[in-house]
């Protein structure tokens, strides 16, 4: 992508103000994606972005900038300027790489490049013709795919230099339900680290009449009832709430300016003894895995919560200095226009030893919150209001009728510990992630927990 002899040259002219560490990333991404809308393919879009960022670390200060200008002049220039906000010039210091090649532990099949668009549509047109044929119910359908192929190079004034190729593919189906006068949605949006082979063990058909089902459904729900509650959360996308409650506190970005409620307790009781959570960058094929991180650090398995007891962070370079903790493989952005910063991958709450049919065997009067939708969080905090896309009363031990317009309000380190089931079957869902460093894939997940005690938001 840029020879060896250049990037030696940048990186040098980054260090001529006495930085003490540079990096450069360089990005070339070619995107598609196609959207229906009530059976009609309104747009198929294709794009290539490429760009180099170069950031420099002098003690605890950083720069980045950043340009699409890959000749050798125009990267001098931008790391000159880059620099020069650092301070005055200095001599360049010579740059040694040596090209580290990383294991493909994602492997793909089928390029997304190399599969006509028809073949893509046709995929599109299966979703749609199965959540509108769900119910005379459903109003409108809109279904998008997604696919990327990211190729990055990493280059550092540690003398790393290593590339690393990225493959991702993503449908997504929203179903709207109309009764006339009042409508209610479902969604899907499977997405795996894979090509086209995804479809092999995705089916269009199941994850459109999922989002179809869930709008019918909450159209004829009741409102939910107010008040605090025993709540069961379902597996799979329900781990929305650890990752955002609790997951973001756990990033060296708030831990190290002290900005999370979970800063400076490692080893210390943070959750009930029911919850091992767990960050993993490295499960094959997964929305959220990485071969390396974007500083070119291998990512890794992370336990950041074992029986209760908080063990790790997930940390990135910059915020390792200022915490004097090494990086995890933890470091993410969204593109090259993105400084990088720690962030999830894959992260989850580990299977417990309790049954699904225990734990809603165990609510008197409760809610049961088969499906999560979004939310808000303060990080600072951990306060949360999360709404519950799909919502079940639990009278005496069994799911009673649907209700809709709940939400689930609360603080991260509380609900931790009110944690007293965890069931058996940990599934994962997919979303994209916001932060500092733009919007990112991550995988969340938890099997079926209960919660003791959490206020639930209804009329």
């Amino acid at each position: 992508m840029i020879s060896k002899d250049i990037l030696r040259e940048v990186l040098s002219k980054a260090l001529r103000s006495g930085g003490d560490f540079a990096e450069i990333f360089v990005e070339d991404t070619i995107k598609n994606t196609i959207n229906m809308i009530n059976g009609k393919i309104e747009n198929a879009v294709s794009g290539r972005d490429f760009g180099v960022g170069i950031r420099i670390f002098k003690g605890l200060r950083c720069v980045y900038a950043y340009t699409n200008d890959k000749s050798r002049e125009g990267l001098l220039e931008a790391a000159y300027r880059a620099a020069s906000a650092l301070g005055e010039g200095k001599e360049e210091k010579e740059i040694n790489l040596i090209e580290r090649i990383n294991s493909n532990i994602h492997p793909i099949i089928y390029m997304p490049s190399s599969i006509t668009n028809s073949k893509k549509v046709n995929i599109v047109k299966q979703a749609y013709g199965a959540a509108k044929d769900y119910n005379s119910e459903i109003a409108q359908v809109e279904i998008f795919y997604f696919d990327e192929e990211q190729r990055v190079l990493i280059a550092n004034s540690e003398g790393l230099l290593t590339e690393d190729r990225r493959v991702r593919t993503r449908l997504g189906i929203n179903s709207v339900a109309s009764s006339g006068n009042e409508n209610q949605t479902g969604f899907e949006g499977p997405g795996r680290r894979m090509g086209f082979e995804m479809f092999e063990i995705i089916d269009p058909v199941f994850y459109a009449r999922e989002a179809s089902k869930t709008a019918v459904t909450m159209l004829h729900a009741d409102a939910c009832p107010a008040g605090k509650m025993t709540v069961a959360i379902d597996n799979g996308f329900g781990g929305v709430i650890f990752h955002e409650a609790c997951g973001h506190a756990l990033e060296a970005s708030s831990v190290a300016k002290e900005n999370s409620i979970f800063a400076g307790k490692l080893g210390q009781k943070i959750a009930s003894e029911k919850v091992t959570a767990i960050d993993d960058g490295t499960m094959p094929n997964l929305w959220g895995s990485l071969n390396i991180d974007d500083e070119g650090t291998p990512t890794r398995k992370k336990i950041l919560i074992e029986k209760g007891i908080l063990k790790g962070y997930m940390v990135d370079k910059l915020n390792g200095r200022r915490m004097n903790m090494e990086s995890t493989g933890s470091s993410r952005r969204q593109s090259y226009k993105f400084a990088p910063t720690s962030r999830m991958t894959n992260t989850f709450i580990a299977a417990g030893e309790d049954s699904n049919e225990d734990i809603i065997a165990s609510i008197d009067n409760g809610l049961y919150a088969k499906k999560m939708g979004g939310g808000s969080v303060n990080p600072v905090t951990g306060e949360f209001n999360f709404a519950v896309a799909e919502g079940y009363l639990v009278k005496n031990g069994k799911i009673d009728k649907p209700v809709r317009g709940a939400t689930l309000i609360g603080k991260g380190d509380e609900i931790l510990m009110n944690i007293d089931m965890v069931g058996k079957d940990m599934q994962q869902g997919q979303g994209m992630c916001g932060s500092s460093s733009g919007s990112i894939p991550t995988n969340v997940g938890q099997p079926m927990i209960r919660v003791s005690e959490i206020t639930v938001g209804g009329r």
